[in-house]
């Protein structure tokens, strides 16, 4: 059985037993966490299709941990104009374990 799933403006397509890296969410290391927003549930043929969501449907996850991600090197540059500019940017993230699909 797998679910898709908005969370963090995204979408995912998650399965039970699989760890899924997401936008940072503020909860605590080894928290439950339940997802609402459920898109769309398949389990081999059949398939429910929500409209934009489906009612009565929640994934379970439990939080593994925090992190950022790589380093991302943002260059803005003006030829001839004096005018250059650096910076970084690391994205935070959440890697969450989905434990249950209730659907």
């Amino acid at each position: 059985m797998y679910a898709v799933i908005a969370t963090g403006g995204k979408q995912y397509r998650v399965e039970e037993g699989a760890v899924v890296r997401i936008e940072k969410l503020d909860a605590v290391q080894g928290a439950s966490v339940e997802f609402s927003q459920v898109l769309l549930v398949g389990a081999g043929v059949d398939l429910k299709v929500g409209a934009p969501y489906l009612e009565h449907a929640k994934v379970v996850a439990t939080v593994e941990g925090h992190g950022k991600g790589d380093k991302v090197r943002i260059v803005k540059f003006r030829r001839r104009k004096h005018y250059k500019r650096e910076g970084t940017h690391r994205q935070p993230y959440t890697d969450v374990k989905i434990t249950q699909i209730l659907a």
